[in-house]
């Protein structure tokens, strides 16, 4: 690239043609991948405008992401290092290596009586076998749904009922730290709450702890993967669903966001060069889990999809065994781009202010450090810029995604960094910000963040087995836009920033967690008369939730007992991943006179911000109360 102009010159060309000609636009990049039937309808859109991409081509992910490399000459290129940590394990793979893997574990699930189009639910920890497993449904062309090994059985139970799978793959235990998580009676206990019965449970037995199966029901993986021959690659169409990955929902239940094959293929290969400029053969790293949207996009698929080395990393960015623990990855494997959530920067900024344990290694091959799950502080970029030295990126996407909104193009052009900004829409997404009545704001007056429709490639289309909910959700509030749920503006440069959710939806270390659901399970306890769970600003984890309860009358529990007893609830319904830990007992929650709750101003308040107590409140009173209480237990000064 030439000079300054010359490079805005080509991010502004590349947007606007994906603005002006979007079906030529993503053709081009279609053309990237091998398809083994090309499309000829590029996009169709139905009468709300929503997008189905590339919907009559023919392809496989899985032969895109590794036999087509294999093909080509690259079959030697290492394709997945797996680093643990907590079990001093390393294992590396080629792409012919990981291949036969694939091939035969999806082999093993054929003789399961797995097909195209059949669900696979997949709760593993972060071991190569649960992005084995991943593409092995991809290439018998079935559905795989991940969950997250951090969440308890009843969420589990939830998602088996939804996605209904002919299979379960588990494994024994994850490990977090140094203690052991057994999945093996998570899982029996979320079968014995769920209405669907798989046919069958394949658990991987890890050497830290083998779990007792059950006749009939459960199979032990390394058993039937050894009498399991490799099978190839069923072709699907474009339009064909690759995964379901659920994400957090203001009802409490969760929405199984659907991604097609065609255009979630096409996105991430576009993805690798023009945002993250990382090119075949280089190191990609994504600090995440697979149980996680960044742990699809960019710890198995995006970097496979490119014919890079992607890494598994089983280990925290500190503890195991310091806040030096990226950084000496990054050394190992010759990393060229870091990507992790601004939590983990966080830890690492607090135990290792100065950066005496990052700079004991040698980053010479890292070439850019990005950031997303949640807002990237400014603080916290300031100090990752100033002691690594290296550009540190913020950008804004989400599950229902699959890739990112607004980024630096970093492949197109790398635009000067504005902290607290995720930068600039990326080429696809017509980004606006609209006023309560639909209409767009003027540049830098605050808004709701909507998308235009249609939705580029990779976004979700539909949720799965619940038409009416995708439009509820994400369609009906602004006709003719995707809501994102969150809110933010637009600045004279065309910078967005994204300033947090307008929901009851919270961001907790880069997870979206619902404050519905955890109201429903408070609300459950015996003592609860009624509650409130909102959003309070965390130095670490960004957000993390505070329950405020009011108590049955006649209720002898201390407020000590009552908040040990709803952290316990919290934990055995949704998971310790919630970090739920404060609740403050009062005697009565803020209501408008139609009886609804001043969330968004109980937020304000615990958090420090101005608030505007509205006219419609029943009682002027209850909200100097609960501030004296809150300021008791030391949680507002």
């Amino acid at each position: 690239m030439s000079d300054k102009a010359n490079q805005k010159t080509e991010y502004s060309a590349e947007f606007s043609r994906s603005m002006q000609d979007p079906e030529g636009f993503w053709r081009d990049q279609a053309k990237q991948l091998p398809w083994f039937k090309f499309p000829e309808q590029i996009l169709k859109t139905d009468a709300q405008g929503i997008g189905y991409w590339f919907a009559d081509g023919e392809m496989n992910t899985a032969y895109m992401a590794l036999d087509h490399h294999v093909e080509n000459g690259r079959g030697d290129q290492l394709a997945l290092l797996y680093d643990s940590p907590v079990t001093d394990t390393k294992t590396q793979y080629t792409y012919k290596q990981l291949t036969e893997c694939v091939a035969r574990t999806a082999g093993m699930l054929a003789k399961l009586g797995v097909n195209r189009g059949d669900r696979v639910i997949i709760y593993m920890p972060m071991i190569p076998e649960a992005v084995i497993a991943m593409l092995a449904v991809a290439r018998l062309g079935a559905i795989h749904s991940v969950v997250f090994g951090g969440f308890a059985a009843p969420e589990l139970a939830v998602r088996i009922d939804d996605a209904k799978p002919k299979v379960i793959l588990s494994a024994s235990c994850g490990i977090e730290v140094k203690r052991r998580i057994e999945y093996k009676p998570l899982l029996d206990h979320a079968l014995e709450l769920a209405t669907h019965q798989p046919d069958c449970c394949v658990i991987y037995q890890r050497r830290e702890s083998i779990a007792p199966l059950k006749a009939g029901r459960d199979h032990d993986w390394a058993t039937l993967l050894a009498a399991a021959e490799p099978v190839g690659c069923t072709p699907v169409k474009g339009s064909d669903p690759l995964y379901i990955l659920y994400t957090s929902g203001t009802t409490g239940k969760p929405k199984g966001v659907v991604r097609e094959n065609g255009g979630h293929a096409v996105a991430l290969k576009y993805s690798m060069s023009a945002i993250y400029d990382t090119a075949p053969g280089e190191v990609f790293f994504a600090s995440s889990d697979v149980g996680w949207v960044v742990g699809h996009s960019y710890i198995v698929y995006g970097p496979l999809l490119q014919g890079c080395t992607t890494i598994v990393y089983e280990g925290k960015p500190v503890m195991t065994p310091d806040a030096g623990a990226l950084w000496r990855l990054c050394e190992e494997y010759g990393v060229k781009s870091l990507f992790t959530a601004p939590t983990a920067f966080r830890a690492v900024k607090k135990e290792d202010p100065d950066g005496a344990l990052m700079h004991r290694y040698n980053l010479g091959t890292l070439k850019n450090i990005f950031s997303a799950g949640e807002r990237l502080d400014p603080p916290t970029q300031e100090w990752l810029m100033k002691t690594s030295g290296k550009p540190v990126i913020d950008h804004w996407w989400q599950t229902e995604t699959g890739w990112a909104i607004t980024a630096n193009p970093c492949g197109i052009e790398t635009m000067p960094v504005k902290l607290g900004s995720s930068t600039v829409p990326t080429p696809g997404f017509n980004v606006q910000i609209l006023n309560e009545n639909g209409q767009p704001v003027p540049r830098g007056v605050q808004g709701y963040i909507a998308i235009q429709l249609p939705l580029p490639p990779s976004c979700l289309n539909r949720i799965w087995g619940d038409d009416k909910r995708f439009s509820q959700s994400y369609l009906n509030f602004f006709p003719g836009y995707y809501a994102s749920g969150d809110g933010g503006y637009i600045d004279a440069d065309g910078y967005v920033f994204v300033m947090g959710r307008v929901d009851d939806v919270i961001n907790v270390a880069g997870h979206r967690l619902s404050t519905g659901e955890m109201e429903e399970v408070i609300a459950n306890h015996a003592a609860v008369a009624e509650c409130a769970v909102i959003a309070r600003d965390d130095d670490l984890k960004g957000q993390v939730p505070m329950g405020l309860v009011v108590l049955k009358g006649g209720v002898t529990l201390s407020e000590d007992e009552v908040q040990q007893q709803l952290v316990s609830l919290i934990r055995a319904q949704i998971g310790a991943i919630t970090c739920y830990k404060d609740t403050v007992v009062v005697a009565r929650l803020p209501k408008t006179r139609s009886g609804k709750t001043l969330r968004n101003t109980l937020s304000r308040l615990v958090n420090g911000k101005e608030y505007t107590v509205p006219s419609t409140i029943d009682d002027m009173a209850v909200i100097p109360e609960i501030a004296d209480k809150l300021r008791a237990r030391g949680f507002i000064a």
